[in-house]
């Protein structure tokens, strides 16, 4: 069996010039060791696999380097720099903080940094994981750090800088490590695959770049396993289902079924999806993503955030000259709604559904047919009279005037067809404030046009129209205070010269003047709307001082109210003596 080892140990960089996606904290580091500003403690921080334990070994064979390059690169020929890659240096040292965490582990650190390096000018301590550390153990390393001998210097590695304690972040220097690039991962894998001989698409290597999320060494690890799975021959099928990734295909297919207003299309590729395996958020997410790169790509100056390989892009710069920013932005309004109700909706996949319906239905115009659909009358005849005989002929055939359809009449005729029923409404659940005034503003023309011998509603009707408000407002979160207040006020339903007459009687001026200024007369039309007659007022007041009940906070006030109301245990109290 042949030594075989992983490519992220095989290919880790030896020196500043192969690391990848930290050019910054490398030429820091180079220019430090150029100018003799050697730090004694340094502190590599960032998210896991991007290179800090690397940057610490590399660093440290660059300042025990005999030979170092002009731009401060290892020679790897040096005895220092040969002792080190074969295990055996005695000048720099690695310390595993995960296993040895404890005080002793740290005092054993302690006496071996009294010893003098014996090959080169440093003593370099690398201490990695160091944030699982103990508190004791913190403690106990904190002199030492604080003022370690000349030829000492500790380079301290962590992912999780907020466990490190305040009094030893501010004896190093602090060095952020930054998530590595895509395009940089795409790169690497790129020359490595060549070296391997592993014929691997561009595709193939951006999932694997995406899937590694700016860690480096998990890219490598996931380069291994994929060729593991498919051999040298990667195709990018095999990658998406070795990895389970959900396929752009899926994303660029319900969009244009989205453009087209094919719902079922839609509903169809989300079953397909759900049929594979695929988490149905991970799918909405997928598609939010896929949303914001179209945005993305139609907009110019935005190539840079776009990064896909070349094919890619020219295929979402074509779909994306099919959407109009309008649709777009509606669209990712309607995926954030579903990601942040996904997890309470009591049925997950409808509440999917849903919104996939809703994005096919954005460009496509509300079938108002029902309501503009023109009356047809039966045609009557006509008595003619021609030379004495009455004679019965049908009206001609006029031209049909082209006219706005009014709501308002065509439900009068079809009441004449059907038994009375009652008003369709809208969902309480779907209303807000802004949807009740356009509601009332769309509706407000038919009742204005009315005949002004409107029939007065009944008090019943009034009373009826009334707690359907209040159950609208309750039914939306943005309308919660109104809610509160009109189910707080008291009414009274009075006969006008104009008609009827509800007046609701608020607690504060300042609550009248605020629902006066802003809902009176959209409640007023609303209502008038609902009811089908203009003879209806709708008037806010205050309550008399009296009505008001005085709201009561303390315990002592809450048990002098119940005592008066409960002559009992007025009389309890005086018989066991428990007055204060």
């Amino acid at each position: 069996m042949s030594d075989y080892v992983v490519s992220a140990r095989k290919y880790r960089p030896n020196s500043f010039e192969n690391l990848i996606g930290q050019d910054n904290i490398a030429k820091t580091l180079k220019n430090s060791i150029a100018r003799g500003q050697l730090a004694h403690a340094y502190l590599f921080c960032g998210p896991r696999g991007v290179g800090k334990t690397t940057s610490a070994r590399i660093f440290a064979k660059a300042i025990n380097c005999s030979n170092p390059s002009a731009d401060m690169e290892p020679c790897g020929e040096c005895e220092s720099c040969r002792s080190f890659a074969e295990g055996r240096s005695y000048c720099i040292h690695e310390l595993d903080a995960a296993s040895n965490n404890g005080v002793e582990d740290i005092k054993a650190l302690m006496d071996q940094v009294q010893i003098p390096p014996q090959v080169g000018k440093y003593s370099v301590y690398i201490i990695d994981e160091v944030h699982m550390l103990s508190q004791a153990a913190f403690n106990a390393f904190l002199k030492t750090l604080e003022e370690p001998p000349a030829y000492a210097i500790f380079i301290l590695c962590t992912t999780e800088k907020h466990k490190i304690i305040p009094t030893i972040l501010s004896r190093c220097q602090t060095y952020d490590f930054n998530r590595i690039s895509v395009p940089d991962i795409m790169r690497n894998i790129r020359d490595i695959a060549d070296k391997e001989n592993v014929k691997i698409d561009d595709e193939s290597i951006h999932v694997i770049a995406r899937k590694a999320d700016g860690a480096m060494r998990d890219a490598l690890t996931i380069f291994d396993q994929t060729v593991a799975f498919c051999g040298t021959d990667i195709k990018y099928e095999d990658v998406l289902r070795n990895l389970n990734v959900l396929d752009y295909e899926y994303s660029f297919r319900l969009t244009d079924a989205a453009l087209k207003g094919d719902y079922a299309t839609a509903l169809l590729i989300l079953d397909e999806v759900l049929s594979k395996g695929f988490n149905a958020l991970y799918f909405v997410v997928s598609l939010g993503e896929h949303l914001r790169d179209l945005l993305v790509s139609r907009t110019g100056g935005l190539e840079s955030l776009l990064d896909y390989p070349e094919t890619l892009r020219e295929r979402y710069r074509q779909q994306a000259e099919q959407c109009s920013v309008a649709f777009i932005y509606n669209a990712l309004g309607c995926i954030s709604a579903c990601e942040a109700g996904f997890k309470t909706a009591a049925n997950q996949r409808l509440h999917i559904e849903y919104t996939l319906m809703k994005i096919c239905f954005l460009n496509s115009k509300p079938d108002t047919a029902a309501v503009a659909a023109p009356v047809v009358k039966k045609e009557e005849p006509v008595k003619v009279e021609r030379g004495g005989e009455v004679t019965a002929e049908t009206k001609k055939e006029e031209p049909a005037k082209v006219e706005k359809a009014e709501p308002a009449k065509v439900e009068k005729v079809e009441e004449k067809k059907e038994a009375p029923a009652a008003r369709p409404r809208k969902s309480a659940a779907t209303l807000s404030l802004s949807s009740l005034v356009e509601e009332a503003n769309k509706e407000q023309k038919p009742v204005e046009e009315g005949n002004s011998d409107d029939p007065i509603p009944s008090e019943e009707q009034v009373k009826k129209v009334w707690q359907g408000v209040i159950d609208m407002c309750s039914a939306n979160q943005s309308s919660m205070r109104l809610a509160s207040i009109f189910k707080a006020a008291t009414y009274n339903i009075t006969d006008g010269p104009e008609g009827k007459i509800l007046t609701i009687k608020v607690e504060t001026e300042a609550t009248q003047k605020w629902v006066k200024e802003k809902f009176q007369t959209r409640m007023e039309t609303k209502m008038r709307t609902d009811l089908g007659s203009r003879k209806f007022i709708f008037n806010v007041d205050v309550k008399p001082q009296e009505e008001i009940k005085p709201i009561i906070y303390l315990n002592e006030d809450k048990a002098k109210v119940l005592v008066q109301s409960n002559p009992e245990l007025h009389n309890l109290i005086n018989d066991l003596d428990l007055k204060s």
